[in-house]
Formats: C-alpha cells, sequence, structure tokens
C-alpha cells in the first residue's frame, strides 16, 4: 500500500454540508418558514486582522474568526481552531453544528466556533502563546461567561486556554475562570474533560452495539481515524473495555494489524514527538488515512477532519457501524450510500457531544466555585450521553428517519420551539 502523507483538507464544502443535513432535517418539520430562515444562518459573524511579532523581530498579519450560530437557548459554545485550513465558511459549519448539538444534549447554550489561520506546529512557544493572547484580545468585546465561552479545538489546547484566561481577566482587572472551558485543573479546569469527547465516543459506540444486538468487545475490532485528543482518548478508553483496536492513524498516515495494536505503546510513542508513520513492529503495516477508513473492521471511528467519508470512498467502507468522533466527517451523499447499504452511522452531534458536555461541567463548577471529583463528572456524563441516544432512537422510530436525520431534526425542533416561544423582538 502507497502511503498518502494528508487527511482530505476541509473547505468550503463543511458548510454546504451543514446546510444540506439542516434542509433535510427541517423537511421532516413543520415550522414556520421564517423560523427556518433564521435558524440556518448565523447570528453574528467575527473576523480579525491581527499582528504577532515573530521571533526574527519581523511582524505577521493573522486573520481569525469568531462565529455566534445561535443563542435562542443561552450563550454560545465553541472551539477555537488553529489550522492553515481554518476559513469562514468551515467555522460556519462547526457554530451551527455546535448549536443542534447542544440543543439536543439539552444543554443552556447555542453554538459557537472560532479559529485562526496558522499551523501551529510551525510556531515557536512564545510565538504561539503572543499569537494567542493577541486573538484573545480581539475576541475580549465579543466573549464572556454569558455571553460566548471558548474552548480547546484542533491545533489548541489547555494551555491556549489559560493564556486566553489570563489576557481576559487582565483585562477586566479580576479572575474570570468561566470564561473558558478545558483549561488546566489548576486554574479553574474540570476533571475528567481532556477524555471527555473521546470517552463519549466509546460510550455511545456501546450504546450503539447493545441496541444493535452486537455487544461484544472481545469480538469488536475498531479502526479509528485520528491519534489527537478524540481519537487517542477513544482509543485508550476502547482497550479498557476490552475492544480491539486495529487500526490508527494520525496527519502523516496510519497503522493496522488486524491481530490487534498495542495502542498503549503508541500513545506514548506519539506523545513523545514520534509520528507514526515512523513506528515500525512486526505484523504492523503503514497505510494512508485514505486506505485506512477501507479497511476491514466492525466498527469505524472517523476522529480527524470533516469531509473524510464521501462519495468516493463510501461504497467500499466494510464496517457496519461509523460513530462519527469527528465533526462533519461525512458528506450527504456518502450518507446517502450508507444508508442504502444498511449501514448504522451515528452522527457527530451526538457521538462526540460528550467534551462539550463536561465543558458544560467546568463552566457550571467555575460560576459557583464549587468542583466535582471525576467519578461524578462521568457518572454524569455517562446519564446524559445514555438520555440524548435514547431520545434519537425514539426519534428516529417516530419519524421513520436515520439517526442523523432523526438527532438534528429533533435539535432543531428544540431551538426553534425556544424561538417561538421567546418571539421576535421588538
Amino acid at each position: 500500500m502507497t502511503v498518502n502523507t494528508t487527511l482530505i483538507a476541509p473547505g468550503a464544502e463543511a458548510y454546504d454540508t451543514a446546510l444540506a443535513q439542516f434542509d433535510r432535517a427541517t423537511s421532516i418539520l413543520k415550522l414556520p418558514t421564517g423560523v427556518i430562515e433564521f435558524l440556518r444562518l448565523p447570528k453574528r459573524e467575527y473576523t480579525f486582522n491581527f499582528p504577532v511579532q515573530m521571533d526574527s523581530g519581523e511582524t505577521k498579519i493573522f486573520t481569525g474568526y469568531r462565529v455566534h450560530h445561535n443563542i435562542v437557548l443561552g450563550p454560545s459554545k465553541g472551539g477555537i481552531r488553529y489550522s492553515p485550513h481554518v476559513n469562514l465558511n468551515e467555522v460556519r459549519a462547526l457554530a451551527m453544528w455546535m448549536t443542534w448539538k447542544c440543543a439536543l444534549m439539552q444543554l443552556p447554550y447555542g453554538g459557537a466556533k472560532g479559529g485562526v489561520v496558522v499551523d501551529p506546529h510551525q510556531l515557536s512557544a512564545r510565538e504561539n502563546e503572543m499569537l494567542t493572547r493577541r486573538f484573545a484580545s480581539e475576541l475580549v468585546p465579543v466573549i464572556s461567561p454569558h455571553i460566548d465561552i471558548p474552548a480547546p479545538d484542533m491545533g489548541t489546547n489547555s494551555k491556549t486556554m489559560a493564556w486566553i484566561m489570563d489576557t481576559y481577566s487582565m483585562t477586566v482587572g479580576y479572575s474570570v475562570p468561566a470564561i473558558v472551558t478545558g483549561k488546566p485543573l489548576n486554574i479553574g479546569g474540570s476533571e475528567g474533560r481532556e477524555e471527555a469527547t473521546g470517552r463519549g465516543v466509546i460510550i455511545i459506540m456501546d450504546e450503539a452495539l447493545k441496541r444493535k444486538g452486537l455487544y461484544e468487545p472481545e469480538k469488536s475490532r475498531l479502526i479509528i481515524q485520528g491519534f489527537g485528543n478524540v481519537g487517542s482518548h477513544a482509543a485508550l478508553h476502547a482497550i479498557e473495555k476490552g475492544y480491539q483496536v486495529v487500526g490508527i492513524s494520525d496527519v502523516g498516515g496510519g497503522v493496522y494489524d488486524p491481530n490487534g495494536l498495542d495502542i498503549k505503546e503508541l500513545y506514548t510513542f506519539t506523545r513523545s514527538g514520534h509520528m507514526l508513520a515512523d513506528y515500525d513492529q512486526p505484523g504492523v503495516e503503514h497505510v494512508s488515512n485514505k486506505e485506512l477508513l477501507e479497511l476491514d473492521c466492525d466498527v469505524l471511528i472517523p476522529a480527524a477532519l470533516e469531509g473524510q467519508i464521501t462519495e468516493r470512498n463510501a461504497g467500499r467502507v466494510k464496517a457496519h457501524l461509523i460513530v462519527e468522533g469527528a465533526n462533519g466527517p461525512t458528506t450527504p451523499i456518502a450518507d446517502e450510500i450508507l444508508r442504502s447499504r444498511n449501514i448504522t452511522l451515528v452522527p457527530d452531534i451526538l457521538a462526540n457531544a460528550g467534551g462539550v458536555t463536561v465543558s458544560y461541567f467546568e463552566w457550571v463548577q467555575d460560576l459557583q466555585f464549587f468542583f466535582w471529583d471525576e467519578v461524578e463528572i462521568m457518572r454524569q456524563l455517562t446519564r446524559i450521553l445514555h438520555k440524548a441516544y435514547d431520545r434519537v432512537v425514539r426519534f428516529a422510530e417516530e419519524k421513520d428517519v436515520d439517526l442523523r436525520t432523526a438527532a438534528q431534526a429533533y435539535a432543531i425542533d428544540r431551538v426553534a420551539q425556544a424561538t417561538i416561544t421567546r418571539g421576535f423582538y421588538p
């Protein structure tokens, strides 16, 4: 097999996908046309162009975005990503998906998303901090614990959130831990937040397999595209529960072993600065990200970027269950192909909602200055995810639709009914 060192890059098609999914979901709802149009468009969009002095002494101009899609149910919530592929349409799509995700989980949030067009791997530690703090200073007028609460995403982490929290706090003159979630524990972060999205993917996968009568962890083979925060913690939690992970990948490609990979060893290997392409062990085959999606397995977890399962490869997916760890990894045409092949797909706004759910827990803890232990965090997370999965299945059965349409339609209707109840001001 040849090694392709790139993932399929996201672009304007992410927003096209989000709108197509929205249109499909609203087609089964009886909502006023004006309400549908209101929910289809972002409420606010911000573009920031800001200077950063690099280590060389040169000043570079960077572009960042923040989109508030909807705030009917509460302040907007969503991550900030650093990537050379960030663009306004991608951020719009991610903000819209966050609205539906929060509504589906019955969290008191609307959706937001942000990002900076930059490759963080090309920045020194100092440059990363200076860029983050300058971007945070641009965000100060449009974020607050009661307006919009950022979080980490691709290319950012808890340290990024610490810098944003400190910049905001220094600007207003007092500490505001609730301004961001995904922070380090010692400045108001929550137990369980870092691994919440990945663990949530496996909690949802367990439930899906049980509903299909296929819950036999020791016999189930998993392939996970992506070995960042989401994919790695999903893989680690899966092997804890007895599942066999036979394939994983990062941006440089993947590794595959039909007899199962040593996930703990791979986690240590990659966290010490290595790429999976550098991993060399007997029986382990190197594959591209494209090839990984088409390998033999029982469950496929795309946990990387948008637009990975398309009309070009959906017909060759061998998994009988797909659980979307990433946002928007499957295009609408691919959805149709997978449905025609009777492949069950658990959609992103349900499957990867563990992160925003524990972010909600963190925000609540910060506002109250009262913190929970990890046992309580995971108990509450499991309870909320199970209830959400049950709501989606019941709605799908009632409307005779697939799980993605059911999840989105349920969430959209919840926001729509709140909009109708509140009315349009003035």
